[in-house]
């Protein structure tokens, strides 16, 4: 079971920092929906490097996925935050290997239960 935590009410320039502890190692990622939008990709981090991330272009530059190990813990810092960012945002859990970041929902099997951030203008 993943449990996301870190979301809130910020105004627009704000850093947040979601957190996600997972039951062990795993492909992991970060997903949010806007009220009447799809669930998107935000940011992927691979199974076996932790390096090999993957940001969507939306975010790119401002939000930065990365994992503590020790703690099978992965974190969204979230810079600039914008109001077009408020969305319910989860994490995701999967079983793709290696350093392959997956970016698709479908690749994923195990589900958070989600966190709310509101950016205010």
């Amino acid at each position: 079971q993943l449990q996301a935590s870190g979301g809130g009410l910020v105004q627009t320039g704000d850093s947040l920092r979601l957190s996600c502890v997972a039951p062990g190692r795993f492909a992991m990622g970060w997903f949010r929906q806007a009220p009447g939008k799809d669930r998107e990709f935000v940011a992927g981090i691979a199974f076996r490097d932790n390096r090999s991330t993957h940001h969507a272009a939306s975010v790119r530059g401002r939000f930065t996925i990365f994992r503590d190990s020790a703690k099978n813990t992965i974190y969204l810092q979230m810079n600039s935050l914008k109001p077009e960012d408020t969305a319910v945002y989860y994490c995701a859990a999967g079983e793709s290997g290696g350093s392959y970041v997956a970016r698709d929902a479908r690749e994923y099997s195990y589900w958070g239960q989600g966190t709310q951030v509101t950016v205010s203008s």
